[in-house]
């Protein structure tokens, strides 16, 4: 006779399949909007007559007020809830977009961006929490790899969609779409999640404070330093008091009744190398990301829709992977998919470093180009499972937000060294000259892959819970 589920153990996989679909579905739509504008920026200048620098901070301001709030986010959802914190997050996300798709000019649609990236960040750490608490650690794994396929997907399908949308309807649509969907998650969300919290009944406002003045200070000088000089005043000394700040916020931890981000988690192998991994894989990935859109447009002359047709197969690779990679994460341990990920990432890096040229063909990056999906997609979740299983279940919350600033930080940081690493070498002056600035670029994504394979070398095979 065959085995039978109990009533109550199939009512629990349904729980946890419906929190699954309702947090993928929402890290989906934030790293979706936060790739689909750039795509759109072209449009936009021509239809709001908006500067340089505004279309600038149209993509700055998503990223900087996301960075500043990651760690406000998850300490928020220990104490309020973190369901409620997170369907609040998305409602904010989806209002926001609203106000960006009916934006009159360039600043209403900055201040749209601002409240957008605010939203977000109530959302990606907290949807990490959820899936963690949801979750067994035995189970953990798969899950995180279904998670960082859906969520994963949307690092290629970004410019493929903002491409299409551009070109089919136009530009306001990439936000129009956001508000339904925002909708729906947010009712599915309040009835199909159960709520969970953390330990701490209060909250750390120092720790706070502290968190996002450095979180500011050093996401604002990377997002200056490639247009106003490093060396420069406008640069420095936001970096200076951001790295003083997160000084102050860890010395602070150290004695705080109740702190935000418990230090002794950093004792855990896992989970410091985890979030050093984080750092640097979407530091390579984001920043390869950003230049290899603008290199299939401005050296090989792509329209936007041919351009993000042409990243498909990074979009085939993220969809896939993930979940094969999660599964076998558990089995085998985290260490050879994040060492193996990144170093087929930094190979194809450096692949298309010798090749490229305004003359090339596609097909002489086709294959890298999925050689660099498959890499990234392998390293993704079994670096969310290197934090999340390192830590006991209470403190899933602020190892979550931990992770996602990591890896918000890690992005700003990527891009700003691959634009500092292009400025030495090219221009936009030609094909040819944004080529060369291209090939170093890129060649800086293979060394900060690299150095993320190295911080995986340091994750042991087996830990127990702390």
């Amino acid at each position: 006779m065959g085995t039978r589920t109990s009533p109550a153990r199939a009512v629990q996989g349904t729980q946890r399949r419906w929190v699954l679909a309702i947090t993928a579905v929402a890290s989906l739509l934030v790293v979706l909007d936060a790739l689909a504008v750039a795509t759109a920026l072209t449009a936009i200048r021509s239809d709001l007559g908006a500067s340089a620098a505004e279309l600038e901070w149209t993509v700055n301001a998503y990223g900087l007020s996301f960075a500043v709030l990651l760690m406000t986010s998850a300490a928020a959802g220990d104490r309020w809830g973190r369901r409620r914190v997170f369907a609040a997050g998305v409602t904010v996300f989806a209002g926001a977009s609203l106000l960006c798709a009916l934006a009159p000019d360039a600043g209403t649609l900055i201040a749209g961006r601002v409240l957008q990236g605010a939203g977000a960040a109530f959302v990606m750490p907290l949807a990490l929490a959820l899936l963690g608490a949801a979750f067994p650690p035995a189970e953990r794994p798969k899950a995180l790899g279904v998670f960082a396929s859906v969520s994963g997907v949307a690092v290629p399908l970004g410019p493929l969609f903002g491409g299409a949308v551009v070109e089919g309807i136009s530009w306001p649509w990439i936000f129009w779409i956001n508000v339904p969907v925002g909708i729906a998650l947010v009712f599915f969300a309040l009835t199909r999640i159960e709520e969970s919290r953390g330990p701490d009944p209060a909250i750390d406002v120092p720790g706070l404070v502290l968190a996002g003045a450095g979180s500011f200070g050093v996401v604002w000088g990377l997002a200056q330093g490639p247009t106003a000089g490093w060396t420069s005043v406008a640069v420095a000394g936001p970096l200076v008091a951001g790295l003083v700040a997160f000084g102050a916020f860890a010395a602070w931890q150290r004695r705080a009744a109740h702190p935000m981000l418990p230090l002794h988690l950093f004792r855990s192998r896992r989970f410091a190398a985890g979030n050093a991994v984080i750092f640097f894989h979407w530091a390579s990935a984001l920043g390869s990301v950003f230049f290899m859109a603008q290199f299939l447009q401005e050296g090989l002359g792509y329209r936007p829709l041919a351009a993000g047709l042409a990243l498909a197969p990074w979009g085939l690779t993220t969809a896939v992977v993930p979940q094969v990679a999660g599964r076998l994460a558990g089995r085998f341990g985290e260490r050879p998919f994040i060492v193996a990920g990144l170093g087929l990432h930094a190979l194809a890096m450096l692949w298309i470093a010798l090749v490229a040229g305004p003359a090339i063909g596609y097909w002489a990056i086709a294959a890298p180009l999925v050689l660099s999906g498959t890499g990234i997609a392998m390293c993704l979740p079994a670096a969310q499972s290197a934090v999340l299983t390192s830590v006991a279940p209470r403190f899933l919350g602020k190892a979550s937000g931990a992770f996602s600033a990591m890896r918000q930080l890690g992005g700003a940081f990527g891009v700003a060294v691959l634009v500092a690493g292009f400025s030495l070498t090219g221009s936009y002056a030609s094909p040819g000259a944004f080529t060369r600035g291209f090939t170093t670029a890129v060649v800086v994504s293979a060394v900060l892959a690299a150095a993320g394979a190295l911080a995986g070398c340091l994750i042991p095979r087996r830990e127990p819970e702390e």
